[in-house]
């Protein structure tokens, strides 16, 4: 009995140093393992910090580079850059823009910039304007409110225009023969009850003196289209009816190349005012007018004085 017992069972005896030295041992560890741990999330704060004041000064500093003159160079080099490369077969050359975006970049500010048309470079106006106003005009209500669902920062309106391709010769001859009343060159359109002058935005489009206008809708390309013969004219009448200042309007005029928004452009913003034709951009810089003089043109234009004068020599 004695002997199965011996056999069968193991007494392990463990002297009380080696059970203190075990215990020494996880101490050392636990403490090695805690110093690396508080240094590990001393360093991820510290750099977190330095990350989060670098951020900062540097959000400042362009916020700071916004507010005092526009954007830097830079900027403006790259939104033209990417806008005029983008994969949409719509969108203007790079030519075209860069020619609105210098122009852009001297306006004094607050700059107050209207466009006709909603189009692949409607974000990159917006964004070329930082401090001052621009303001979107389109023929289609649905996408014009869709636009300004998604990117609440645009101001958009939509505008029914009633004119036709087919009517440009007709039209034209309607204002030459309504250039003293309905149709003259200086006057608030909201009032106006000439064809081609858009009235129906709202009231304080009209109290805006605006500094530059580009023309790139409505659409014009089929017999049936609205053209952009209203949107030239009325173009033409905000830059000659401005408030206040002695500075001038830059209008520009897209697809200049098409035949309808060339002879337009021809009568109502004139070629006296055209500084340069390149690509498909059409470039006019149109100062206030005389409220007496009732041609848009210099070369035929008549003034109710000189008028007067005509008559009573006769």
């Amino acid at each position: 009995m004695k002997n199965n017992l011996g056999n069968s069972t193991k007494l392990i005896l463990l002297h009380p140093y080696i059970q203190k030295q075990g215990s020494s041992n996880r101490i050392w560890l636990l403490a090695f393992i805690s110093f690396f741990t508080l240094a590990f999330l001393v360093t991820l704060i510290y750099t977190r910090e330095s990350f989060t004041a670098t951020v900062v000064t540097a959000s400042s500093a362009t916020a700071s580079s916004i507010n005092s003159g526009g954007l830097a160079n830079s900027v403006v080099r790259a939104l033209v850059h990417y806008a005029s490369n983008s994969n949409n077969t719509d969108h203007m050359s790079y030519t075209d823009i860069k020619q609105i975006a210098e122009v852009l970049q001297k306006c004094k500010n607050p700059c107050n910039f209207l466009i006709f048309g909603l189009t692949p470079e409607t974000l990159l106006w917006k964004a070329l304007n930082p401090n001052g106003r621009t303001v979107f005009i389109d023929e289609n209500r649905y996408y014009a409110a869709y636009i300004e669902e998604k990117y609440p920062e645009i101001e958009a309106y939509d505008v029914q225009y009633t004119t036709k391709i087919t009517e440009a010769k007709e039209l034209i001859a309607a204002v030459k023969e309504q250039v003293r009343n309905e149709c003259r060159p200086v006057q608030n359109l909201l009032f106006s009850e000439c064809r081609l002058g858009l009235n129906d935005l709202p009231n304080q489009f009209y109290e805006v003196d605006w500094d530059i206008i580009l023309v790139d809708g409505p659409r014009g390309y089929w017999p049936e289209a609205p053209g952009r013969m209203s949107a030239i004219f009325t173009a033409g009448v905000l830059a000659r009816s401005k408030k206040s200042g002695n500075h001038k309007t830059h209008v520009f005029v897209h697809d200049f190349n098409q035949k309808v928004d060339r002879s337009t452009s021809d009568e109502f913003l004139c070629k006296e005012n055209l500084v340069k034709s390149k690509d498909m951009l059409g470039h006019y810089v149109i100062g206030k007018m005389d409220a007496n003089i009732f041609q848009f043109c210099r070369n035929n234009h008549l003034s109710s004085s000189s008028s007067s004068a005509a008559a009573s020599s006769k």
